[in-house]
């Protein structure tokens, strides 16, 4: 019996890709390209005289340059780190006139003929140019022909590699980390030392290897600059200068040290830090669970005689008074301890009150008074508003009981009481075992705990929370609900809590304000929303039908055609709302007789789960699409399916108008 061929799997690494081959037309010239860069370096390889290498490399005169250029090139380093880290953070974060201009000038160095960059730098801080005068009488300072001169012109031509690097690293950094930060009570330097520059340092690290490196090649501007005088400015690349007119197997030797050292610094960075560093994706250890309840305890429920309080809770209440304008446009008053809901479709300007009451964003302003301090005028990080924003944005470089802490730390309290407080917080929204973690070690929804301890730590006057429930599994979010109402509570401030969730709109709010495009359309208690919503989204979202249109004697004219009979009509020429709950839609194979006086033939597109319950969408041309709710027996009896022919009938009693 002939055993059947097994086909071998490519090495890792090297799976090819269907369609992966290169078309010879460029294949041809990519390898000319290549072979084009080696010639150089196979002639230095082939040229060098090997036995004599370590003679030419410790002779005296390429010690003392190799000193020297070690010395100018962290010197160099040094000085584009002090003024290059802050002008990349400029150009990443700033928005300024002048912006574009800026950056070509960060950019000439590397597209100017060093020796016309030497010939600059001369005019510019020479004995005879624009600065240089000044620097000599006020302060002593002589640049050209020292070895601070072959620093400046070192730093003049290296520098950019850092900059063009490290902007580039914080333009791929998401603001929402530095944004959270100063919402915690963080200074914006706390913010450049604490989060920004611990989350960019493989940027940083690769764009001080290459301008170290350039540094310590640099010939031209150097040697015009600085000119070339033996242990004052006569750097390794002079010295092979001065070697090919005398020796030029010493000047070989040389030459291959310094492209070792080159080569060196890139096979250390081997591509991994001058790519997109932002878009790697940390890899997660074995241990971190899949789940959100895999061996990790649900969060404890406390009980009745033990209430949840905030942790060193303030004894000043906060209410809230804001005027928003701008995109937005709505007051909003609320009174210590409530929880507003705030829903609406995409792009109905939820997010976007919510920056504006942290002062983030110029689409919109709030005029903003916590108790009875006015905010309007203090930066994000004095404003006592603690913000959760969707993804939680931890900080990737610190644990989960350092994230905790972070706001207290801000705040001024000692390390030792911010990790214990820290550790409480975690522990009630049970998340206490993994305070050891790393978000990359974390499931979402474990994240997204202990965004919600982070917040809830810092004691804010006002919480602002966007979507915070929205990463984790039902049993999570029931118990996390349940632990969140218990501190909200307790909360001495207003707490904002943006939600596509009906449940967590109902459940933690005790008012819902609707929004549409930036203008509040309702606010109410949830009750009163969920019995007259004035919003076709929010009916929709809480599982109605939303027909709006103009009210008729009988009952309404629908927006998208048709006409609906209702039992208690509005006073002609209303705009209303019809809301028609879905277990009043029947479903008929024929034309129904009788009572209803609402009936439209349609066809079935749609049918979903919901609960112990079916929802079977209807599309009809003679009335919107209508949601009907029915058992999966009454289903199965009619036979229903996508493409079946219905009839769908509603009692003109189970009709509610809402005027708009």
């Amino acid at each position: 019996m002939r055993r059947p061929r097994t086909l071998a799997r490519p090495p890792a690494g090297r799976l090819r890709v269907p369609g992966s081959r290169a078309p010879v037309a460029l294949a041809v010239p990519a390898l000319v390209a290549i072979a084009f860069l080696l010639m150089p370096l196979a002639g230095i390889l082939a040229r060098t005289t090997w036995s004599d290498l370590g003679t030419h490399l410790t002779s005296p005169d390429v010690l003392e340059a190799l000193r020297l250029s070690l010395l100018v090139s962290f010197c160099a380093l040094g000085l584009a780190l002090l003024l290059g880290v802050p002008l990349a953070w400029l150009l990443a974060r700033v928005s300024f006139r002048g912006k574009a201009l800026v950056r070509s000038l960060v950019l000439l160095p590397m597209v100017l003929p060093p020796t016309v960059g030497g010939v600059a730098l001369l005019m510019g801080f020479g004995r005879r140019g624009l600065l240089g005068p000044w620097l000599e009488d006020t302060f002593g300072i002589v640049l050209p022909f020292h070895t601070s001169g072959a620093v400046v012109a070192a730093t003049f031509v290296a520098m950019p590699f850092l900059v063009i690097s490290l902007e580039g690293t914080l333009a791929g950094l998401r603001t929402s980390y530095e944004e959270t930060a100063a919402s915690l009570g963080a200074s914006p330097v706390r913010v450049f030392r604490t989060v920004t520059l611990p989350m960019v340092a493989p940027g940083l690290a690769a764009g001080a290897a290459l301008t170290w490196a350039r540094a310590l090649g640099e010939f031209g501007a150097t040697i015009t600059f600085a000119g070339n005088l033996p242990g004052t400015t006569q750097t390794l690349p002079l010295q092979v200068y001065l070697l090919l007119q005398g020796s030029p197997e010493a000047a070989t030797s040389v030459s291959l040290l310094l492209l070792v050292i080159a080569m060196g610094v890139l096979v250390a960075l081997r591509g991994r830090w001058t790519a997109a560093t932002t878009a790697r994706t940390p890899r997660t250890p074995r241990t971190v669970p899949t789940t959100d309840d895999t061996g990790l305890a649900a969060p404890p429920v406390p009980r009745a005689e033990e209430p949840v309080t905030t942790p060193a809770s303030p004894p000043e209440n906060w209410p809230l008074h804001a005027e928003v304008t701008g995109f937005n446009q709505l007051t909003l008053d609320a009174e210590p301890g409530t929880t507003l809901a705030v829903v609406g479709p995409n792009g109905a300007g939820k997010t976007t009150l919510l920056r504006a009451l942290l002062g983030l964003t110029p689409r919109a302003r709030a005029t903003l008074r916590l108790g009875g301090t006015d905010v309007t005028t203090l930066p994000p990080h004095r404003r006592g508003v603690a913000w959760v924003p969707q993804d939680g944005a931890l900080f990737p470089h610190l644990t989960a009981l350092s994230n905790t802490a972070y706001g207290l730390r801000a705040h001024g309290i000692p390390r030792a009481e911010a990790r214990r407080t820290a550790q409480r917080w975690l522990d009630r929204l049970g998340v206490g075992p993994l305070a050891h973690r790393k978000p990359a070690q974390l499931s979402g929804g474990q994240a997204q705990r202990v965004a919600l301890a982070r917040a809830l730590a810092a004691r804010p006057r006002l919480l602002l929370l966007d979507e915070p429930l929205a990463a984790l599994d039902q049993t999570t979010r029931a118990h996390v609900r349940h632990t969140l109402r218990g501190h909200l509570a307790g909360f001495g401030g207003v707490c904002l809590l943006v939600t596509h969730d009906p449940v967590e709109a109902v459940s933690l709010a005790d008012r819902v304000l609707v929004l549409e495009d930036g203008r509040a359309l309702q606010d109410a208690p949830p009750a009163e929303v969920t019995r007259h919503p004035r919003s076709p989204w929010v009916a929709r979202m809480l599982g109605r039908n939303a027909w709006p249109g103009t009210a008729t004697g009988d009952g309404l004219a629908l927006t998208d055609g048709g006409r609906l009979v209702a039992a208690d009509p509005l006073p002609d020429g209303a705009r209303a709302l019809a809301i028609i709950a879905p277990e009043a839609v029947s479903l008929h194979l024929d034309k129904p007789t009788g009572s209803p006086r609402n009936v439209w033939p349609g066809t079935v597109r749609e049918i979903t789960s919901a609960g112990s319950r079916l929802r079977v969408l209807v599309t009809s041309h003679e009335a919107p699409d209508l949601v009907a709710e029915i058992t999966p027996s009454a289903a199965l009896e009619l036979g229903l399916a996508d493409g079946v022919s219905v009839w769908t009938s509603v009692k003109a009693t189970e009709v509610s108008l809402v005027t708009l």
